[in-house]
Formats: C-alpha cells, sequence, structure tokens
C-alpha cells in the first residue's frame, strides 16, 4: 500500500510538472537552439512512395467527449498523429514547442488536423484531455487529444498499425519521476487525405544534446522536410 501511495505521489509530481512545461513552450519557441535551415534539402533525393495505408479502425474519444471512428477522421484531412499522455513531461515539451509551431502555421487550413493519442487511457479521461487542451489553446476542431477505451487495445493499434515503436511501462520509481509511466515514440507521423502514411519525422531526437552535437543542422532539414511535406499534400485540395 506505501509503494502505491509513493507511486500516485510521484505521478502527481510528474503531472504538475508536465502543466508547467506546456504553459512554457505554449507560446514561445525558447528553450531550444534553432539549427539554421538550409536553402535546398536533399537535393536529388529519390522519390519513395507512402510508408503504409491505415486499414483496421479503432474507435476514440476527443477532448470534447466526441467519440468517432478514427479512419473516418482521417478522411479529407492531412493528419499529424502524434503519441502521448497528459502528465509525460518529455511530450509537454514537444506539443508546446513542435506541435504547437506546426498548429500556428497549418492550423487556419480547412483540411489541417493534429490527432494526439492517449498511451494512457485509464488515466486520461475526458477532463484530462480538455484541460490539456486547453492548456495549449488547441481548438478541438482540428488539434484533437484523444482516448481509446482499452490500454491493451490503443497500444496494439498504435504499434500495428500505425507503425510506431513499442510502449514500455516504467517500473522504477526514478525512471517514472523523470518520465511519466510510459516509454513511448515521440516521432510526427503525417497521414494524406487517402489515409496513406507519407512520413515519419523525429524532432524530437533531432533536437537532443547527442544529436545536435553529431548533426547540428539534422534538426532544421528534418523541420524543413516535414512542414513541406503538409504544405505540399495542403496544396493538392
Amino acid at each position: 500500500m506505501k509503494g502505491k501511495s509513493q507511486l500516485v505521489l510521484i505521478y502527481g509530481i510528474v503531472g504538475v510538472l508536465s502543466l508547467v512545461m506546456i504553459l512554457l513552450f505554449r507560446n514561445v519557441g525558447a528553450g531550444f537552439p534553432e539549427a539554421e535551415m538550409p536553402l535546398i534539402l536533399d537535393a536529388g533525393k529519390e522519390e519513395v512512395g507512402p510508408l503504409y495505408t491505415v486499414q483496421e479502425d479503432i474507435e476514440i474519444t476527443n477532448q470534447a467527449g466526441e467519440t468517432v471512428s478514427f479512419k473516418e477522421s482521417l478522411e479529407g484531412k492531412v493528419t499529424i498523429i502524434a503519441e502521448f499522455f497528459a502528465v509525460c513531461p518529455h511530450c509537454a515539451v514537444r506539443n508546446g514547442k513542435e506541435l504547437g509551431e506546426i498548429y500556428r502555421q497549418f492550423g487556419d487550413h480547412p483540411d489541417f488536423r493534429i490527432i494526439c493519442i492517449s498511451v494512457d487511457p485509464e488515466t486520461d479521461g475526458i477532463e484530462q484531455l480538455k484541460a490539456y487542451g486547453e492548456a495549449l489553446e488547441a481548438d478541438p476542431k482540428n488539434w484533437w487529444f484523444v482516448r481509446a477505451e482499452s490500454e491493451a487495445e490503443v497500444h496494439r493499434y498504435l504499434e500495428e498499425e500505425l507503425k510506431f515503436f513499442k510502449i514500455k511501462r516504467w517500473v522504477n520509481p526514478i525512471d517514472i519521476a523523470s518520465n511519466g509511466q510510459f516509454s513511448h515514440d515521440m516521432d510526427f507521423i503525417v497521414i494524406d487525405r487517402d489515409l496513406q502514411a507519407i512520413g515519419k519525422w523525429p524532432l524530437v531526437g533531432a533536437r537532443s544534446p547527442a544529436e545536435s552535437e553529431r548533426d547540428p543542422g539534422r534538426y532544421g532539414r528534418e523541420k524543413m522536410e516535414m512542414f513541406e511535406a503538409i504544405r505540399e499534400e495542403l496544396d493538392k485540395g
């Protein structure tokens, strides 16, 4: 019982810190130096087809309490898919920085949408999703924070259907204090209007200290490529 109480306390502290980071990164792009973007990106790069097409479906509920078909929500939209959970401190920084900037760039387009899928639906109820979206000033019409009913079901769907990396549960309290309950994929997947995944972008990994030292220009290249891919798909409408 004592161990469970300690875990709840740790989870609560992580949640408070996550909310602070959301508010910190919501309106500013500070915190991480931007790599200079090159004028030419991967000149002569070989064109490749979609990574996969979304085939299976799952029922999701967004922060407005609307329960919908995930596949139907993708149809006719250019959609960014990301994993998250409400008390993940790394998600708080990523969503406030990268997704916030993407939303400000493309959020006015009628065919654009962001869907952040919780890997912790047992904790992330509608009220948690609503509060999270409000903290980021996300309009429920095109920036969704969603949950499925079953943790096992959504993990299987994210890993097998959407091809995110395997989700793992932390067991060490020190790891939980630093990362929240789960280790999960921080990349972004872009789905086109025909339910085809056109790319997966590791912006968080590209701006990590180790990668920034190894390849200072990678974050800028990945970011530009992703923005260009989104813009190109939206222009097709």
